[in-house]
């Protein structure tokens, strides 16, 4: 795209035609202006709905109060497209500094969409002082606020929100919810107080959050989870057996051996890739028998997986 002169551009953004002006927008990342972010957040404020969204989304490259305050402003815009373009762009924030103007508005915040976008835009951010919004906003009624507010809590990782947290991964009416709250809960260094939360996860009615617990468990290295994440190897969806395969292969359950071998047999080849993975890590060498089977596997992969874990078996 060629740079276009002041005098250009400036009419264009001016235009009575709002798909000029939108273009205009668009055409502003190449110009040669040295106030682009001023004549974003100007467009921010078009008659046109499009032109404004087309704004927003190009103001995510710029981290500075005045963007920042201009971006939380059209959060409560009529236009969806709007708000949701708003919305990404906040979420692109890196600068912690920023935060400062995301909790002030947070704290009069009255919309839950508006509530919902800036925890997604404090999540990546740490700020401490979210933490107290954050918790209170579990008890909100707006699902999405409190799956953003979830977000910001595993970020923090605060022990003190360990109990709420288990709470809604337990007892949340929304799968959301719970499969973010189940992922949340993997910061734990206390295993006592988030593992039998785990396990009734492992039984939810929703496969997303039994998938969400099987993998988490995993990386809690939560040992005493062993017998579930085996029953979890029956689960109906392979989704959910192959994060416990992945589970039971980072705590070496020997007492896995019997299903990870079964799971080496499955038809779905992902599930025979985590099973062969899995029995090395283990490392029984009752599990020979089966990987040299799966040495003639129809899936190349699988193949290599069980010569990497026959390797690991031989050492």
């Amino acid at each position: 795209m060629l740079a276009t002169t002041p005098t250009d551009i400036h009419s264009r953004l001016d235009h009575t035609d709002p798909e000029v002006r939108r273009i205009a927008v668009m055409d502003l990342l190449d110009s040669d202006e040295d106030d682009v972010d001023q004549l974003l957040l100007g467009a921010l404020k078009d008659d046109d709905a499009k032109v404004r969204a087309e704004a927003a989304r190009l103001l995510e490259g710029y981290e500075t109060p005045e963007v920042v305050g201009g971006l939380i402003r059209v959060l409560a815009d009529d236009s969806e497209e709007v708000r949701e373009a708003a919305a990404v762009s906040l979420s692109e924030l890196k600068d912690a500094a920023m935060g400062d103007g995301l909790l002030a508005a947070l704290s009069v915040a009255p919309q839950p969409f508006v509530q919902a976008a800036l925890f997604r835009a404090l999540r990546e951010l740490r700020r401490p002082e979210a933490f107290v919004p954050a918790l209170a906003a579990l008890a909100s009624d707006d699902t999405g606020v409190r799956c953003a507010a979830l977000g910001v809590l595993g970020y923090l990782k605060n022990p003190d929100a360990l109990p709420d947290i288990a709470r809604i991964a337990g007892s949340d009416p929304d799968l959301d919810a719970r499969r973010i709250a189940v992922g949340a809960l993997g910061f734990a260094t206390e295993l006592a107080a988030v593992v039998p939360a785990m396990k009734r996860a492992l039984v939810d009615t929703s496969w997303q959050v039994r998938e969400e617990a099987a993998a988490t468990l995993g990386k809690l290295r939560a040992a005493d989870a062993i017998d579930d994440l085996i029953a979890a190897m029956a689960d109906p969806y392979w989704q959910v057996r192959l994060k416990a395969a992945r589970s039971l292969g980072r705590l070496k359950a020997k007492s896995a051996l019997p299903a990870l071998i079964a799971a080496l047999g499955h038809e779905m080849s992902n599930l025979r890739k985590e099973a062969a993975v899995a029995l090395g890590e283990v490392g029984e060498v009752a599990a020979i028998p089966a990987l040299e089977k799966a040495l003639d596997d129809s899936d190349p992969d699988v193949r290599k997986l069980a010569r990497l874990a026959l390797n690991q078996l031989s050492k």
